[in-house]
């Protein structure tokens, strides 16, 4: 007889069951998984946030110096456009220009002067190609140079409602050719010029700049060597770039799809099928002409495959240490712990806990020196348990016996409240049972919350009591709203604001008095005020009542001992605040001589709390 033996391969269900048992039974797999899982995910996480920082501000960065570069270009170009044109102030105000322009003929010796004065201006700004002065009487045109071939007329002519509208106006990108620089590419300021005495228009001024030096201007400027620059005017139309790529072409052909420029200056993305890119602006203050930088985005996301690569190395040897140090940390923590379990595993929890041998001073050491004493503890506790059974029964009756002593106190008052009614004294009976209501509500089996009606009817038994005590000198009226009978609220917080009216104003007044008691319903919350007549309070100890009231959340809500026992107005203050928010306190409004007014305000509560 033959046997075959076969392997079965376990099912996923198995694994996943052994790998729950390993996981349950040992403490080492616990601390193990959760520690590498604490000390690897932030460390992974921590990598992610720093490569996305690392990467923002390595564009942020890149878009902040492109912004700075055009801000120096753009000062360098405003510094020339403003310069050229305070020159054509200074040209046309000129004595001898306006009266060669303004003769009846021409005068050669003015000719020759106004032209050695050009040559002299134009040779001391490198940037000037040439300066043109044109006379509308037809005399020889001024010049710095002898101008071979312009584009400027036929500029002038198809932008003639535009030049004669505005006192000075700059072309676009043309060519011109002098016998000094050749053909050279300029972009000229324009202007009419009249006579300084009867404004009459006399000629034509024209001062350009040569393309070359804007172009030298932006090349220095250190712009990125992938990236392109361009100066556009006014019509979108490209006027320098730092290569002369796409002169006189309009923007939309270089950079075709490009959202609007918004602003004087920004950043954009812009993207082609090839790249993407990032697109940056800025407006010239003195002439609405654009500078526009294009930075490829490669430019800096290769600085950003440098940062992930060092991150990606400093995190995978932080986590390979992190794992390492983790494991040997955990076997030398549970070695010992797995060998205490081990041995306390078969031990009698009804018999003393046998003591251990303790080797190290350590945590694991101070726990087994624990365990030695825990048999002398639990002996001595069993001790304690038993006197404190004991203790517990004498306190039991203890409170039985308190708990009759109000009851019998009701029964004592409600005999002579008795007793008083056969004898016919209705002022005994009256105030013995206002004193009973009283000390019932006092007491109310520890409830700490009451009716609005019921708090109402516990201040007039106080009324009562202190009007037999107090007679002919003070009476009471109260105005409770009808809608708050019923609401909830904490008790005991009317009668000691009454009894300091009472005996702190009206008990010291020469005369009658009165209290009034105030209940209103102000929406969702209720406003109680006692005010009464008597002699009012001081300024300066009104000052120093507001200022007890208010250091009492500060300096002595959180230490009660502080507090006197009893009903004051601190202690409605201070029940206040506890109760219902530092915004519901009490509010004191006296002068002296002329009585008090404390009020409170109280959210409605919909049920007892």
């Amino acid at each position: 007889m033959r046997f075959q033996l076969r392997l079965r391969k376990p099912t996923s269900m198995e694994m996943s069951g052994r790998m729950s048992l390993w996981f349950t039974k040992s403490l080492k797999s616990k601390l193990s998984l959760l520690l590498l899982v604490a000390v690897i995910f932030p460390l992974l996480t921590t990598g992610v946030i720093s490569y996305r920082i690392a990467s923002n501000l390595t564009e942020e960065k890149e878009k902040l110096s492109g912004m700075n570069t055009l801000k120096q270009i753009s000062d360098k170009l405003d510094f020339i456009v403003r310069d050229v044109e305070n020159m054509s102030v200074f040209i046309i105000g000129q004595k001898d220009i306006q009266s060669y322009l303004d003769n009846e003929r021409v005068d050669i010796s003015l000719y020759s002067q106004n032209v050695a004065f050009l040559m002299n201006l134009a040779s001391s700004k490198k940037y000037i190609s040439n300066i043109t002065i044109t006379s509308d009487s037809g005399y020889p045109a001024l010049s710095n140079t002898t101008v071979l071939k312009s584009g400027l007329p036929e500029l002038l002519k198809s932008n003639t409602k535009a030049y004669e509208s505005n006192s000075k106006w700059w072309t676009s990108l043309y060519e011109n050719q002098t016998t000094d620089d050749g053909l050279r590419r300029v972009v000229s300021l324009v202007r009419p010029i009249r006579n300084m005495n009867y404004f009459q228009r006399t000629g034509n001024l024209s001062i350009s700049i040569d393309e070359a030096e804007v172009r030298r201007i932006l090349r220095d400027a250190g712009w990125e060597e992938k990236g392109s620059i361009w100066l556009v005017d006014q019509d979108n139309r490209i006027l320098s770039s730092q290569t002369s790529e796409g002169l006189g072409l309009q923007l939309s052909e270089m950079l075709p799809n490009l959202s609007e420029l918004e602003g004087t200056g920004g950043a954009m993305n812009y993207a082609t099928e090839r790249e993407s890119n990032t697109v940056l602006y800025h407006t010239l203050p003195s002439l609405n002409w654009t500078l526009i930088g294009v930075i490829p985005t490669k430019v800096y996301t290769a600085q950003n495959k440098y940062v992930l690569a060092l991150t990606a190395y400093a995190i995978g040897i932080a986590a390979l240490l992190a794992m390492a140090l983790v494991l040997y940390f955990i076997t030398w923590v549970t070695r010992p712990l797995t060998e205490m379990a081990r041995k306390l595993k078969d031990i009698n929890p009804d018999e003393p806990i046998p003591t251990m041998e303790v080797k190290s001073k350590d945590e694991v050491g101070l726990l087994l020196h624990s365990y030695n004493m825990l048999s002398n503890r639990i002996q001595r506790l069993k001790v304690q348990l038993q006197q404190n059974e004991a203790m517990k029964k004498e306190v039991d009756i203890q409170a039985l016996q308190a708990q009759i002593n109000p009851h019998f106190l009701y029964n004592t008052l409600s005999s002579i409240h008795w007793m008083a009614l056969m004898n016919k004294d209705k002022q005994i009976a009256e105030m013995v049972g206002a004193l009973s209501d009283f000390l019932r509500f006092s007491l109310n089996n520890g409830e700490e919350f009451c009716s609005v009606q019921q708090e109402v009817a516990h201040a007039q038994n106080y009324i009562r009591i202190m009007s037999k005590r107090f007679q002919d000198k003070f009476d009471s009226e109260f105005y409770i709203d009808s809608d708050l009978q019923g609401r909830m609220m904490l008790k005991l917080l009317l009668q000691p604001l009454i009894e300091n009216s009472i005996m702190h104003g009206l008990q010291k007044k020469n005369g009658k008095g009165f209290v009034y008691v105030h209940g209103e319903r102000y929406s969702d919350s209720m406003t109680f005020i006692v005010e009464d007549t008597g002699i009012g309070i001081e300024r300066e100890k009104l000052l120093n009542i507001r200022h007890q009231l208010s250091g009492i959340s500060e300096m002595e809500g959180n230490n009660p001992q502080k507090m006197k026992s009893g009903y004051g107005l601190r202690n409605v203050h201070r029940r206040l605040l506890l109760h219902y928010g530092s915004e519901n306190g009490l509010h004191i409004e006296s002068e002296s001589g002329g009585g008090t007014r404390i009020s409170f305000t109280i959210p409605i509560l919909e049920e007892t709390p």
